[in-house]
């Protein structure tokens, strides 16, 4: 497994999993392609699911199908999982609940597999405590952004004892999901941009709102932050 990579900003450990190819979720998406040729997704427009999970297919020359609201003008994110190889379906209306029926009616009658929201899978916790302990870094306090809670679990089991935070980006968030960790609601809407850039490559619409709250809330000693995905190409 590749260790991570740590920077310092204002005073915090930022891990940098931009710069793994993918992202975070890269690091585990692999499972999903286990015995079977197509894995299908359906995500949110500026969801960083989607350029994992293209990533990780095109390097096992395996099939990634995201199921994504239509737009206009396609998200970046989504324009970069399309040039990485992964076929897009973009649906109208685009509320996330239909694009998962859609997603799920797709994989009935054509037998590929479903990735669970957020990916969601046995071996996620287990690879992003691993990485997490490759760092070489012992936090007091964690923080990251938190959609369906994947990370922060992960977290969790590579440092028990640290306090731990999460900020809400998107549905609401439960104690257990996030292993006990301290959640802050970022007030904006997923789809919003955050109100001011990281000092290093942060997604606008998640990592960068995580990174908002946790300068303005971290509390002492040696604090970590996880920024999870790269930034896509407009």
């Amino acid at each position: 497994m590749t260790a991570p990579i740590l920077e310092m900003h204002h005073g915090i450990a930022v891990l940098r999993d931009d710069l793994f190819p993918g992202g975070t979720k890269a690091r585990f998406i692999a499972h999903v392609f286990d015995g079977v040729q197509e894995a299908v997704y359906a995500s949110p427009p500026e969801g960083g699911a989607q350029t994992a999970i293209a990533t990780v297919a095109r390097r096992l020359g395996k099939r990634a199908t995201i199921f994504v609201a239509a737009r206009t003008r396609p998200h970046p994110r989504t324009l970069e999982a399309a040039r990485l190889g992964a076929k897009v379906v973009p649906i109208s209306p685009g509320y996330l609940s239909v694009v998962q029926s859609r997603a799920r009616e797709y994989c009935r009658n054509t037998g590929a597999s479903l990735i669970p929201f957020g990916a969601e899978i046995p071996a996620a916790v287990e690879a992003i405590a691993a990485a997490a302990r490759l760092a070489g870094f012992d936090p007091e306090e964690v923080w990251c952004a938190a959609g369906s809670g994947v990370l922060a679990r992960g977290l969790a089991a590579a440092w028990p004892k640290a306090r731990r935070h999460v900020v809400q980006i998107g549905r609401d968030l439960t104690p257990r999901e996030v292993a006990g960790a301290t959640i802050h609601v970022h007030p904006r809407k997923f789809s919003d941009r955050a109100a001011q850039a990281a000092p290093f490559p942060a997604d606008p619409h998640y990592d960068a709102k995580a990174w908002e709250l946790c300068l303005a809330k971290r509390g002492p000693g040696r604090v970590l932050f996880w920024n999870v995905a790269p930034l896509s190409s407009p």
